[in-house]
This record gives structure tokens, C-alpha cells and sequence, in this order.
């Protein structure tokens, strides 16, 4: 069975691995899955990521990053950008997440960065998902 949105799929196993407040996650790595992993780490929202070659696609394991009692850093993580229905902006109309508290990750011409990466070097491009 294929699949229309990996990238989707990689969210929703985040999202529900920190419900549960598992340690890691597993999921068929594919090279905008890494990017996305890099950014969130860069951001602070997880603690590490490993890539192995093993099977036939590879797998790209998610190490979660939990405060000191024990909640989660990752608040919300929500798929903007979906297959059926593109969100593209500019520069200066990339929307801020929670009033700058959160994170806009977005796929530009210079690779997949964040927001505020995307306003400093003026380019645009499609908003991939909101991580708070």
C-alpha cells in the first residue's frame, strides 16, 4: 500500500510518541524526513535523530526531548502544507507560530529551514507544518 503523505505520517508518529512519552521513534527515513529531523533539533523540540541503512527504505529513529518533570517539549506539531492543498508564501507573509513561541518549518529554494531562517535570507516557499 503506498502512502499520499509521508511527510504527514512522520508528524502524527511524533505526535503520538510523545502522548505516550516514548523515549524514540521509528519511521521509513526518506531525505525531507532527515531535513525536518535536523531543523527540529537545531530548534531544540528533540533531542537527537539517527539515520541506518537497514532494510530496504532505511530508518530514521527520533530520540524525544522531555522537560524535568517529565512534559513534553513538543506541545503541538500540526501538517500545514498538504498534498491535496499547497500553502505557499512569501518572505513577509510567513505566519508566526503562538506569536514567535513556536516554529514554522518551510521547504524554500535554500532547503528546508525555519521561519525566522526564511524572513532573515528574504526567500519564501512552502510552509511544511508548525512545530510550539
Amino acid at each position: 500500500m503506498s502512502m499520499s503523505d509521508p511527510l504527514a505520517d512522520m508528524l502524527t508518529r511524533i505526535r503520538n510518541a510523545v502522548m505516550v512519552k516514548f523515549d524514540t521513534v521509528d519511521m521509513p527515513k526518506s531525505n525531507v524526513k532527515v531535513n525536518v529531523a535536523k531543523v527540529l533539533k537545531e530548534e531544540g523540540f528533540i533531542t537527537d535523530y539517527k539515520v541506518s541503512d537497514s532494510g530496504v527504505q532505511g530508518v530514521l529513529t527520533i530520540t524525544l526531548k522531555y522537560g524535568p518533570d517529565g512534559e513534553p517539549v513538543i506541545r503541538g506539531i500540526k501538517r500545514v502544507s498538504k498534498p491535496g492543498l499547497r500553502k505557499y508564501a512569501k518572505a513577509g507573509a510567513i505566519p508566526k507560530v503562538l506569536t514567535g513561541l513556536g516554529v514554522s518549518i518551510v521547504s524554500t529554494s535554500k532547503g528546508i529551514i525555519t521561519d525566522k531562517t526564511a524572513r532573515t535570507l528574504n526567500t519564501g516557499g512552502e510552509i511544511i507544518c508548525e512545530v510550539w
